[in-house]
């Protein structure tokens, strides 16, 4: 599959012969012109410089001032080409490798006055070029990334690659069918440098388009399905500051993506099936039909036969041999030569238009034997050394993974052979292969064969990548209300009487009031107060010094309010009697709300913890023994509130969390029998996986307590008397309300495509 924004000639290149002519085009390295235009300027110097985040900047220094190249480029292998008109090439060298990033390694020829600087890469990266005088400056990103537009286009007097912007925005997405059934997919845009991202998941294309605007009208969904293309649907909608175009697609399928100035296009083609895979497949004929209507020929003269039908040149080995009889009417030639091959076990090995026929034991053993001559040249090829950096991974984890199958303790180095005697492969090295690291500079050391070596490059250019980040931000919010109301009463009656009989009548509260009305009565008597009221104005009650009873044993009832809000008092002071009441209430409400939010940034896969708080400390006691004093020891406890987590995030850009969140807190502390107190602590906690999209909020749970409590405290019989009855009774209510939420948003931490 070819992307590119422009082809050499400027057209546009399409599925099938185009798309292996632009191929071709790059391997190549060359160009025929009929009139050859003589160089202006000279291609001196070609340096590249490794940056930080796998960046490469490639600067071309030339002789003079240098003009806008015609850019294009290919994923089907990955390259970024450079044409340089009017160029003349003077560098000595004509490949430089370079293994950094995505960058291979840079290739330049000159053709017909026109010079060519071919980037190889490991994978699709995007890139920027820029001009500074006499210097042009290529920028490769490391980032995976779908086609960018070319710094110069076409006409283009830009010396540097515009970026999207803001202004740019999205003006139409259309759909056509193509001749040889694919489906294409046109994308406009207001104007030029809109940066695209184009890859495959599963059995859909994703576009995504950074920068550029949505209008509310291309915000849609295509049915595509009547237009008989592997395509099935297609859909617009916003992502962020970008666009995100999902193209579905049904059955094996290719793409292809290129990029002509305001327009981007996608071709989806049904994919065709690989010459490998077909041989075990049901094979298909379509050679011209024959009749062959044979008894007992010999088999070398109906191959012989075959051949002239066919006009292919058909080389049978001397060990083909032996009669066959034929009886084939109107069938196809290769199906007859098919049959004829089986019928005498033989096979067939086609270069062009020349087949070889030989028995399948022949053709297995010359096969075997070319790659036994292959593998001992590989043990004959001189080995190589390279030093790979490593800027994300661990170079002591990648070197054992490369030598995953080598026993313990042996990095790389001998392995053995087989029973055969030919040569193993052990993980990622050859047998003569070794691998080593430094820990010190994070620097793996490989020593193999040059093709295993660039293996290595490429496939550490796929592992070594910056890993994702993840923002977890959770809220901890704990409600709380609160609402109790009581009532109560003080309530007694105190009296003494002397009738004419000599007979004291006394009642107050407690035995010890009575007692002193008592004596009241009495003191009266001698005073000569005979039959009149304890407390009539004529008694000499006090002078004696004995006094009416206190307030607390003349209470016949005694229920007030626990903590009263406010309460009222009454006394009724008779002749004879006194009366004391107290009514007392209250009424509480209370709402409260506690919100934690703790946040933690952590990478992809691994685990992160953030916890605050304190550690309360508390004593316990040991016996020494017997009557022995205790020995006291402080211990402690940590109450606090913590938040743990891994998140994992999948290839559709969600995060699977594997959460801890704790939120502690101490309620009361209690007596120690030994001395002392320890505390009481409220634990909240809770440990759960969830999937997550990036930047939703989920409520991983919650606890919600509803307490009620209606109290009752009343004398028997008189607490149930009708409306009087509340002058012995005490009641109170209390409603208790307290609900736990713990809400999660995890956040993909990204560097935006460039």
């Amino acid at each position: 599959m070819t992307t590119t924004a422009t082809d050499f000639q400027g057209r546009k290149p399409a599925i099938g012969k185009r798309r292996a002519g632009i191929a071709g085009l790059i391997a190549l390295l060359g160009f025929s012109f009929a009139n050859p235009a003589q160089a202006e300027n000279v291609l001196e110097d070609l340096t590249y410089t490794a940056q930080p985040g796998g960046r490469v900047e490639v600067t071309m220094r030339f002789a003079e001032p240098v003009t806008v190249p015609q850019a294009f480029t290919t994923e089907a292998p990955p390259r970024i080409a450079l044409d340089l008109a009017d160029t003349r090439n003077a560098l000595s060298q004509r490949r430089i490798e370079v293994g950094a990033g995505a960058t291979s390694g840079i290739t330049t020829v000159e053709a017909a006055g026109r010079t060519r600087v071919v980037v190889d890469l490991f994978r699709p990266a995007s890139y920027e070029t820029r001009i500074n005088g006499k210097e042009l400056v290529l920028s490769i990103a490391a980032n995976v990334a779908g086609t960018t537009a070319a710094a110069a286009a076409a006409g283009s007097r830009n010396p540097t690659k515009t970026i999207a912007s803001n202004s740019v925005e999205l003006s139409n997405v259309d759909f056509r069918r193509g001749t040889d059934g694919e489906g294409r997919i046109l994308v406009s845009f207001s104007g030029p440098g809109a940066a695209a991202d184009l890859k495959q998941e599963g059995d859909k294309i994703v576009l995504d388009i950074l920068n550029v605007k949505l209008p509310p009208s291309q915000a849609k969904r295509l049915d595509v399905l009547d237009f008989a293309t592997p395509v099935q649907y297609i859909e617009t909608r916003s992502r962020g500051a970008g666009v995100r175009i999902e193209i579905s697609a049904k059955g094996p399928f290719e793409q292809l993506a290129y990029q002509t100035g305001n327009e981007y296009v996608v071709e989806v083609a049904p994919k065709r099936v690989d010459d490998k895979l077909a041989k075990n497949a049901e094979p298909v004929f379509n050679g011209s039909r024959v009749t062959f209507n044979f008894q007992d020929i010999p088999t070398r003269s109906v191959l012989q036969l075959i051949a002239d039908v066919s006009d292919l040149n058909i080389v049978v080995a001397d060990s083909v041999q032996g009669n066959v009889t034929l009886r084939l009417i109107n069938v196809p030639w290769d199906q007859a030569l098919h049959i004829v091959l089986r019928a005498k076990g033989l096979d067939q090995r086609k270069q062009g238009n020349v087949i070889w026929v030989a028995p399948q034991k022949e053709i297995a053993d010359r096969e075997q034997a070319i790659a036994d001559a292959r593998l001992q040249m590989e043990d004959k090829v001189e080995l190589v050394s390279d030093y790979i950096p490593i800027s994300y991974g661990n170079a002591r984890d990648i070197a054992a993974l490369l030598t995953k199958d080598v026993s313990s303790g042996q990095v790389g180095g001998s392995a053995g052979t087989g029973a055969s005697g030919q040569s193993q492969q052990r993980g990622f090295m050859s047998k003569r292969g070794t691998v080593t690291y430094d820990d010190r500079t994070n620097t793996l050391l490989v020593s193999d064969t040059p093709d295993k070596v660039l293996e290595i490059r490429q496939l550490i250019a796929v592992l070594d990548r910056p890993v994702q980040q993840v923002l977890i931000e959770s809220r901890i919010v704990i409600a709380t209300d609160t609402f109790a109301r009581e009532l109560g009463v003080k309530f007694g009656i105190s009296g003494g009487y002397e009738d004419n009989n000599g007979n004291v009548i006394s009642t107050t509260g407690t035995a010890t009031g009575t007692d002193r009305m008592s004596n009241l009565a009495l003191s009266n008597r001698f005073g000569g107060g005979r039959g009149l009221p304890v407390f009539a104005p004529g008694s000499t009650a006090g002078t004696g010094g004995i006094a009416v009873p206190n307030l607390n044993d003349r209470l016949n009832i005694n229920l007030p309010a626990a903590s009263p809000a406010g309460s009222f008092g009454l006394a009724i002071l008779g002749a004879d009697y006194l009366l004391d009441l107290e009514l007392s209430a209250a009424q509480n409400e209370g709402r409260g709300e506690v919100v934690s939010s703790p946040r933690v940034v952590t990478a992809n896969q691994k685990e992160a913890v953030i916890k605050q708080g304190q550690e309360v400390a508390y004593v316990t006691f040991q016996n020494s023994g017997a009557g022995g004093t205790g020995t006291a020891t402080v211990q402690f406890k940590e109450v606090v509130l913590e938040l743990k987590v891994t998140p994992t995030i999948t290839a559709d850009d969600r995060v699977v969390l594997n959460l801890g969140v704790k939120k502690d807190a101490v309620n009361r502390y209690i007596d120690n029998p030994g001395g002392g107190q320890v505390p009481i602590i409220d634990k909240r906690e809770i440990n759960t996986s969830v999937l997550v999209d990036n930047g939703q909020t989920v409520v991983l749970g919650g606890v919600y307590e509803v307490e009620k409590r209606d109290d009752l405290t009343k004398v028997p019989f008189l607490g149930d008397v009708p409306i009087l009855g509340n002058l012995f009774k005490k009641t109170g209510r209390t409603d208790t309300k307290a609900e736990l939420l713990i809400f999660v948003t995890p956040r993909i931490l990204s560097e935006s495509l460039k």
